[in-house]
């Protein structure tokens, strides 16, 4: 549905994105992360066709953004982060103003405004005053002119930034419940947003693309170790025994852990699974074994991985 090939724009000297190539699928929602400066912006608005790529190609649904702009733009939807709401108006006539713009007949204006409405759940506000809603109303507003027009593909930047966790949530579920009938590419830097919401991710960094895979196959390619969680009650000191556990690296104590007993985290060689050879460990050691489960790698630490490995390879090749 989306393809992205050897993207690249520059200003003078400076390359805000270089060669970034990704797919999307038609139905998934895609996860597109970066660091502030890292090319998010600039990738969406040559996608929604706001300005051109100095080199390389971008399509929706087969159409060019740059020879067939007009044919790509009727198949968006578009929620930017600065959601533009005329405060004076309510969203029944914002939104038929849009669909005005779009050019819907009054009979479709009437149908999906009703229909949009409900999607969102702003059914109940519809005739108030934009100036008056909150924040959160003020997003689902945005997100219903993004999909009034029934587009292929929603391309929505920060849509929960500045919302309240309730808010946030619901905003989130709104966004699940349109994949399938959308294709949708998500900006965050919420990085438990796209854990919660996306199939896939894309990380940008620098302009170039670093990583694209699902959040569970990111984990599992970037993960160097196992590491296991583990706590324990006893009166000697366990770090022999834990230490000394066949294919164990390293033991730190867990300093944020609270609660009964001492708590660790057991760091070991990746591809086997430990934990029968710590539980065995820490019994025969005179212990009580009080907790033992598995700590994955989080979306966030291959995050800050990834763009700070670019960063570091640019400066040593300087």
């Amino acid at each position: 549905m989306i393809e992205v090939e050897n993207l690249t724009k520059r200003y003078g000297d400076f390359e805000a994105v270089r060669d970034v190539s990704f797919g999307v699928e038609k139905g998934e929602i895609l996860g597109f992360l970066g660091p502030n400066g890292a090319g998010k912006t600039t990738t969406l608005r040559i996608l929604t066709c706001f300005m051109g790529p100095t080199s390389g190609r971008a399509s929706i649904a087969g159409f060019d953004v740059v020879e067939d702009s007009m044919q790509v733009r009727s198949r968006i939807g578009y929620l930017p982060e600065q959601v533009p709401l005329y405060r004076e108006m309510t969203p029944r006539g914002l939104l038929h103003y849009y669909g005005r713009l779009r050019g819907m007949n009054k009979a479709d204006r009437l149908a999906k405004i009703e229909q949009v409405a409900a999607e969102v759940a702003i059914d109940d506000v519809l005739d108030k005053a934009i100036g008056k809603l909150s924040k959160g109303y003020r997003q689902r507003v945005g997100l219903a002119q993004a999909i009034l027009h029934d587009p292929e593909v929603l391309i929505l930047d920060e849509p929960t930034v500045g919302l309240d966790p309730r808010q946030i949530a619901e905003t989130r579920s709104v966004i699940k419940d349109l994949a399938g009938d959308h294709t949708v590419i998500l900006s965050t830097h919420i990085l438990p947003e796209v854990s919660m919401v996306c199939e896939r991710v894309a990380i940008i960094n620098r302009g170039q693309i670093v990583a694209v895979d699902s959040p569970q196959e990111l984990i599992a390619s970037m993960a160097q170790h196992e590491r296991t969680y583990v706590r324990i009650r006893g009166e000697s000191d366990p770090t022999g025994t834990l230490t000394g556990i066949e294919g164990v690296t390293a033991v730190g104590p867990d300093r944020e852990a609270s609660g009964e007993g001492r708590a660790f985290i057991i760091e070991s060689d990746a591809g086997a699974d430990p934990r029968p050879r710590i539980a065995s460990a820490i019994v025969q050691g005179g212990f009580d074994l009080l907790e033992l489960r598995p700590l994955a790698m989080s979306l966030e630490e291959i995050f800050v991985e990834l763009t700070t490995e670019e960063e570091k390879e640019e400066v040593e090749t300087q």
